[in-house]
């Protein structure tokens, strides 16, 4: 292995080229890919076996707000009646849910 092979092999983590991958990724293919759910459950119990709390209610704040917002998105959400729809109903108690427990966790709940 040379100099100029390696150089090839890191010349594909360029920020732009990583960014335009990023935004070409859809959220429902994300979260519905093997690797990124082994990945996060890995990761949860890492965090919950190490007890690092913070990273624990991190990982799994971010995870719940994609899902919930997979889950609206996938019901579609309109204001055209005047009245909110239940899918974004379900987008605010949801997110004010997560909210909640995470400040639970983090802050309120002692050990």
């Amino acid at each position: 292995m040379d100099f100029s092979s390696i150089l090839k092999f890191l010349q594909r983590f360029e920020t732009s080229k990583i960014m335009a991958y990023v935004q070409t990724m859809e959220l429902n293919t994300v979260m519905e890919h093997p690797y990124f759910l082994a990945g996060i459950g890995s990761l949860a119990i890492l965090a919950y076996i190490m007890r690092w709390r913070l990273l624990l209610v991190t990982v799994m704040t971010i995870t719940g707000f994609i899902y919930l917002l997979s889950y609206t998105l996938s019901k579609g959400v309109s204001l055209e009646s005047g009245m909110p729809g239940d899918s974004l109903l379900v987008l605010v108690g949801g997110g004010a849910f997560i909210i909640f427990l995470a400040i639970y966790m983090l802050f309120i709940r002692g050990e």
